[in-house]
């Protein structure tokens, strides 16, 4: 049974601040590096950020870079999506992906993920 489960996701106004969760079962946290997706309405879905499977490599893209922090606690099984200063165009609905990497990276783009959460809505409005 794998499984990812987000979390955390609400309604805001530009500038505001949301931590989002991603809860893993069914595997070794540390076998597989994860990705935040987004997806806006009639979008393609976009990596945003990544932390690998030792999580010592950490990736943003530019457009969150600097507002945006990925984290992990390994004993809750759990990954973080940190976002301050959020932006109108930071609407979506987030969503965690595991894939397995023979190195020790991520990436922001398509791949063979492992597992996909549900997805959580994020909406940043006035």
């Amino acid at each position: 049974q794998v499984q990812l489960v987000e979390s955390g996701g609400g309604s805001v106004q530009p500038g505001g601040s949301l931590r989002l969760s991603c809860t893993a079962s069914g595997f070794n946290v540390g076998d597989y590096a994860i990705t935040w997706f987004r997806q806006a309405p009639g979008k393609e879905r976009e990596g945003v950020s990544c932390i690998s499977r030792s999580g010592r490599g950490r990736y943003y893209a530019d457009s969150v870079k600097g507002r945006f922090t990925v984290d992990r606690d390994k004993d809750k099984n759990t990954f973080y999506l940190q976002m301050i200063n959020l932006k109108p165009e930071d609407t979506g609905v987030y969503t965690c992906a595991a894939i397995w990497r023979r190195w020790d990276e991520c990436g922001l783009g398509t791949g063979d993920y492992k597992s996909w959460g549900q997805g959580t809505q994020v909406t940043v409005s006035s």
